[in-house]
Protein backbone atom coordinates (compact mmCIF):
# COMPACT_ATOMS: atom_id res chain seq x y z
CA UNK A 1 0.00 0.00 0.00
CA UNK A 2 2.87 2.40 0.70
CA UNK A 3 4.31 1.81 -2.77
CA UNK A 4 0.89 2.52 -4.29
CA UNK A 5 0.65 5.69 -2.19
CA UNK A 6 4.05 6.89 -3.45
CA UNK A 7 2.99 6.41 -7.06
CA UNK A 8 -0.32 8.18 -6.56
CA UNK A 9 1.01 11.28 -4.85
CA UNK A 10 3.35 11.84 -7.80
CA UNK A 11 0.38 11.55 -10.14
CA UNK A 12 -2.39 13.42 -8.30
CA UNK A 13 -0.67 15.18 -5.39
CA UNK A 14 -1.51 14.87 -1.72
CA UNK A 15 -4.79 16.77 -2.10
CA UNK A 16 -5.92 14.41 -4.87
CA UNK A 17 -5.03 11.29 -2.92
CA UNK A 18 -7.98 9.31 -1.49
CA UNK A 19 -8.24 6.00 0.29
CA UNK A 20 -10.48 4.77 -2.54
CA UNK A 21 -7.78 5.54 -5.13
CA UNK A 22 -5.20 3.87 -2.92
CA UNK A 23 -7.28 0.71 -2.55
CA UNK A 24 -7.77 0.53 -6.32
CA UNK A 25 -4.07 1.04 -7.08
CA UNK A 26 -2.96 -1.45 -4.41
CA UNK A 27 -5.68 -3.88 -5.55
CA UNK A 28 -7.05 -4.38 -2.05
CA UNK A 29 -10.46 -3.88 -0.50
CA UNK A 30 -11.11 -0.47 1.02
CA UNK A 31 -11.63 -2.22 4.36
CA UNK A 32 -8.06 -3.48 4.21
CA UNK A 33 -6.80 0.08 3.95
CA UNK A 34 -8.74 1.17 7.05
CA UNK A 35 -7.54 -1.91 8.89
CA UNK A 36 -4.06 -0.40 8.92
CA UNK A 37 -4.61 3.34 8.42
CA UNK A 38 -7.43 5.56 9.74
CA UNK A 39 -7.02 8.16 6.97
CA UNK A 40 -4.76 9.29 4.15
CA UNK A 41 -2.61 11.39 6.50
CA UNK A 42 -1.65 8.26 8.42
CA UNK A 43 -0.74 6.51 5.18
CA UNK A 44 1.48 9.38 4.06
CA UNK A 45 3.04 9.60 7.52
CA UNK A 46 4.01 5.91 7.32
CA UNK A 47 5.42 6.46 3.82
CA UNK A 48 7.42 9.49 5.00
CA UNK A 49 8.87 7.60 7.97
CA UNK A 50 9.91 4.81 5.63
CA UNK A 51 11.53 7.38 3.35
CA UNK A 52 13.47 8.93 6.24
CA UNK A 53 14.72 5.49 7.30
CA UNK A 54 15.83 4.86 3.72
CA UNK A 55 17.64 8.21 3.62
CA UNK A 56 19.49 7.48 6.87
CA UNK A 57 20.39 3.99 5.64
CA UNK A 58 21.83 5.52 2.47
CA UNK A 59 23.89 7.90 4.62
CA UNK A 60 25.14 5.06 6.82
CA UNK A 61 26.30 3.21 3.72
CA UNK A 62 28.06 6.30 2.38
CA UNK A 63 29.60 7.08 5.77
CA UNK A 64 31.01 3.58 6.10
CA UNK A 65 33.08 4.23 2.98
CA UNK A 66 36.74 5.11 3.36
CA UNK A 67 36.23 7.80 0.72
CA UNK A 68 34.82 10.18 3.34
CA UNK A 69 37.80 11.66 5.16
CA UNK A 70 36.45 15.05 6.28
CA UNK A 71 33.20 16.20 7.86
CA UNK A 72 32.39 18.16 4.71
CA UNK A 73 32.45 14.89 2.74
CA UNK A 74 29.63 13.75 5.00
CA UNK A 75 27.58 16.90 4.40
CA UNK A 76 28.22 16.57 0.67
CA UNK A 77 27.02 12.96 0.79
CA UNK A 78 23.87 14.06 2.61
CA UNK A 79 23.07 16.62 -0.09
CA UNK A 80 23.85 14.15 -2.90
CA UNK A 81 21.56 11.50 -1.44
CA UNK A 82 18.77 14.05 -1.00
CA UNK A 83 19.08 15.02 -4.66
CA UNK A 84 19.24 11.38 -5.79
CA UNK A 85 16.05 10.59 -3.88
CA UNK A 86 14.28 13.43 -5.67
CA UNK A 87 15.25 11.77 -8.94
CA UNK A 88 14.68 8.12 -8.10
CA UNK A 89 12.32 7.56 -5.15
CA UNK A 90 8.60 7.61 -6.04
CA UNK A 91 6.65 10.16 -4.01
CA UNK A 92 9.68 11.94 -2.58
CA UNK A 93 9.64 14.87 -4.98
CA UNK A 94 6.04 15.55 -3.96
CA UNK A 95 6.13 14.78 -0.24
CA UNK A 96 9.81 15.39 0.65
CA UNK A 97 9.91 14.68 4.39
CA UNK A 98 6.23 15.44 4.90
CA UNK A 99 6.07 19.26 4.78
CA UNK A 100 3.28 19.21 2.20
CA UNK A 101 1.12 17.40 4.76
CA UNK A 102 2.27 18.69 8.14
CA UNK A 103 5.43 20.49 9.27
CA UNK A 104 5.41 18.16 12.30
CA UNK A 105 4.65 14.93 10.48
CA UNK A 106 7.81 13.17 11.70
CA UNK A 107 7.73 14.47 15.28
CA UNK A 108 5.06 16.38 17.20
CA UNK A 109 7.68 18.44 19.05
CA UNK A 110 10.03 19.31 16.16
CA UNK A 111 9.48 20.33 12.57
CA UNK A 112 10.46 17.85 9.88
CA UNK A 113 13.68 19.56 8.82
CA UNK A 114 14.69 19.83 12.47
CA UNK A 115 14.37 16.05 12.76
CA UNK A 116 16.58 15.60 9.70
CA UNK A 117 19.15 18.05 11.12
CA UNK A 118 19.21 16.07 14.39
CA UNK A 119 19.91 12.86 12.50
CA UNK A 120 22.64 14.48 10.41
CA UNK A 121 24.28 15.87 13.56
CA UNK A 122 24.23 12.40 15.10
CA UNK A 123 25.88 10.65 12.16
CA UNK A 124 28.43 13.44 11.63
CA UNK A 125 29.37 13.36 15.32
CA UNK A 126 29.74 9.59 15.29
CA UNK A 127 31.69 9.44 12.03
CA UNK A 128 33.93 12.51 12.32
CA UNK A 129 34.01 13.19 16.06
CA UNK A 130 32.50 16.68 15.90
CA UNK A 131 31.73 17.99 19.37
CA UNK A 132 29.17 20.38 20.88
CA UNK A 133 26.24 18.57 19.31
CA UNK A 134 23.52 21.13 20.24
CA UNK A 135 25.46 23.91 18.47
CA UNK A 136 26.14 21.62 15.52
CA UNK A 137 22.44 20.78 15.27
CA UNK A 138 21.55 24.47 15.14
CA UNK A 139 23.95 25.16 12.26
CA UNK A 140 22.82 22.04 10.42
CA UNK A 141 19.18 23.03 10.83
CA UNK A 142 19.93 26.35 9.10
CA UNK A 143 21.82 24.48 6.38
CA UNK A 144 19.00 21.95 5.89
CA UNK A 145 16.39 24.70 5.51
CA UNK A 146 18.47 26.53 2.90
CA UNK A 147 19.37 23.36 1.00
CA UNK A 148 15.76 22.15 1.06
CA UNK A 149 14.46 25.41 -0.41
CA UNK A 150 17.08 25.57 -3.16
CA UNK A 151 16.75 21.91 -4.13
CA UNK A 152 12.98 22.33 -4.41
CA UNK A 153 13.62 25.32 -6.67
CA UNK A 154 15.97 23.24 -8.83
CA UNK A 155 13.34 20.54 -9.32
CA UNK A 156 10.62 23.06 -10.07
CA UNK A 157 12.73 24.33 -12.95
CA UNK A 158 13.50 20.95 -14.52
CA UNK A 159 12.34 17.42 -13.80
CA UNK A 160 15.92 16.25 -13.19
CA UNK A 161 16.88 19.31 -11.15
CA UNK A 162 18.49 22.43 -12.57
CA UNK A 163 22.21 21.75 -12.27
CA UNK A 164 23.17 25.40 -11.91
CA UNK A 165 20.85 25.81 -8.92
CA UNK A 166 22.10 22.56 -7.36
CA UNK A 167 25.73 23.64 -7.69
CA UNK A 168 24.89 27.00 -6.12
CA UNK A 169 23.06 25.27 -3.27
CA UNK A 170 26.13 23.18 -2.45
CA UNK A 171 28.38 26.24 -2.59
CA UNK A 172 26.15 28.22 -0.21
CA UNK A 173 25.92 25.37 2.30
CA UNK A 174 29.64 24.72 2.18
CA UNK A 175 30.46 28.39 2.71
CA UNK A 176 28.04 28.71 5.62
CA UNK A 177 29.19 25.56 7.41
CA UNK A 178 32.84 26.39 6.77
CA UNK A 179 32.40 29.71 8.58
CA UNK A 180 30.52 28.11 11.44
CA UNK A 181 32.38 24.83 11.82
CA UNK A 182 35.55 24.38 9.78
CA UNK A 183 37.04 27.81 10.49
CA UNK A 184 37.15 26.80 14.16
CA UNK A 185 38.46 23.31 13.60
CA UNK A 186 35.25 21.92 15.11
CA UNK A 187 32.02 23.18 16.68
CA UNK A 188 32.39 24.41 20.24
CA UNK A 189 35.77 26.10 20.15
CA UNK A 190 34.23 29.57 19.85
CA UNK A 191 31.35 30.93 21.94
CA UNK A 192 28.01 30.71 20.19
CA UNK A 193 27.14 33.95 18.40
CA UNK A 194 30.75 35.16 18.10
CA UNK A 195 31.58 35.34 14.38
CA UNK A 196 34.62 33.62 12.95
CA UNK A 197 37.40 35.93 11.82
CA UNK A 198 37.36 36.68 8.11
CA UNK A 199 40.07 34.92 6.14
CA UNK A 200 41.95 38.22 5.58
CA UNK A 201 42.10 38.88 9.34
CA UNK A 202 43.46 35.39 9.95
CA UNK A 203 46.21 36.00 7.39
CA UNK A 204 47.14 39.31 9.09
CA UNK A 205 47.22 37.62 12.50
CA UNK A 206 49.52 34.90 11.14
CA UNK A 207 51.84 37.48 9.58
CA UNK A 208 52.03 39.49 12.83
CA UNK A 209 52.76 36.34 14.82
CA UNK A 210 55.54 35.43 12.40
CA UNK A 211 57.05 38.92 12.67
CA UNK A 212 57.07 38.76 16.48
CA UNK A 213 58.75 35.37 16.51
CA UNK A 214 61.39 36.69 14.09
Amino acid sequence: MLDACAELVDEVGYEGLTTTLLAERAEVAIGSVYQFFPDKRAIVQALTLRTMESYLQRLDERFSSDDLTHWWDGVDAGIDEYITMHRTVPGFRTLHFGDVVDLHLLDEQRDNNGVIADQLARVLSERFGLSDVPDLRFHLEIAVEVADALIKLAFRRTSEGNERVLVEAKALIRDYLHRQVDARGEVGKRPVGQPAKPADDQIVDSAEAGARSA
